[in-house]
């Protein structure tokens, strides 16, 4: 598959899944709700919608030739690119499993450690591992990551994340932002 296949193909399937975005989020009020303010639909269905734009954007440029990528009669994948895509794909997988804890058959294979050690492990791998970067680079990100979204997702929008194993460790911080009762 050349480059130029691979984006023609890439916009006709994110285009549809827009569509398919905003049919779904348009099942919630998607506009301004006087005195409340933006509908429970809305930020999803503005999101696909230009990404909708941004897809049809893309295929404007690849029937006129007019982009890098529409032009290109490259291979798409290039040698090694499908090993590391693959082993991505394969620690996402395990990052979701340590998440809510993963089974095979009913037998336990991960125990549940929440969100933030799977982030952190996640980190560990795809900075250090995958990316070859310096340990005070790699211990950097897996730190600050996880730090990071558990400010954003549990303080700041009260979206509470699995713990699993590890949540007596954060009941002391949910009491500290005076939130014992997340």
């Amino acid at each position: 598959m050349t480059v130029r296949t691979a984006e023609l193909l890439m916009a006709l399937l994110m285009a549809a899944f827009s569509g398919y975005l905003m049919i779904k989020s348009a099942e919630l009020p998607y506009g301004w709700i006087p005195d409340e303010g933006p509908g429970g639909g809305a930020w999803p269905f503005w999101l696909s919608a230009i990404m909708l734009i941004c897809c049809g954007a893309m295929l404007v440029n690849w029937v006129r030739g007019t982009s890098a990528p529409s032009m290109s009669r490259e291979r798409f994948f290039q040698p090694g690119v499908l090993r590391d895509s693959g082993s991505v794909a394969v620690a996402l997988f395990l990052t979701i499993g340590v998440f809510e804890g993963l089974t095979l058959g009913g037998v336990p294979v991960l125990p549940a450690l929440g969100a933030y050690v799977g982030i952190f492990l996640f980190m560990v791998f795809y900075v250090g591992i995958l990316g070859r970067h310096s340990f005070m680079t790699t211990a950097l990100f897996s730190i600050i990551v996880p730090v990071a979204t558990f400010m954003f997702f549990e303080l700041a929008l009260k979206i509470i994340l699995p713990k699993g194993m590890t949540e007596p460790f954060f009941l002391p911080i949910f009491k500290y932002f005076g939130l014992a009762g997340l």
